[in-house]
């Protein structure tokens, strides 16, 4: 093998001086969600195979899922799936080679997380 001394070479400058882009962020958050929806579907399958199972057993994870905790993450849940949802419309455009440019792009992420707010809030406050 070559001897070479990794321990002399300068890092990379890329972490300090780069810039995350709306579309960089937008992209990382969709995985995220994506990944977030699948425990919440779990906590749910969990709830009704509890619902099936047991009365006593219902009542563990009733608890859980009415708990102020759960009502977290039942409310994330909501901004993931509009989130993910809306994310996905937007890859969709993107694939059909529309609004690819840099102004657009950045335009079209913020549709998304102002879409997914709002669409959010009022899924909430309906149900």
């Amino acid at each position: 093998m070559a001897d070479v001394n990794r321990g002399d070479r300068p890092l990379s400058p890329h972490l300090s001086i780069y810039r995350p882009q709306l579309t960089s962020i937008t992209s990382i958050l969709t995985r995220i969600t994506g990944n977030a929806l699948i425990v919440s579907v779990l906590l749910i399958v969990w709830w009704l195979f509890a619902a099936s199972t047991s009365e006593a057993y219902f009542d563990i994870a009733n608890a859980v899922i009415t708990s102020w905790m759960g009502d977290v993450v039942l409310s994330l849940s909501v901004f993931a799936l509009w989130y993910h949802l809306l994310a996905g419309v937007r890859h969709m455009i993107w694939d059909q080679a529309l609004m690819l440019e840099l102004k657009s792009a950045e335009a079209l992420g913020w549709i998304v997380v102002i879409l997914s707010i709002a669409l959010s809030a009022l899924t909430i406050l309906v149900l």
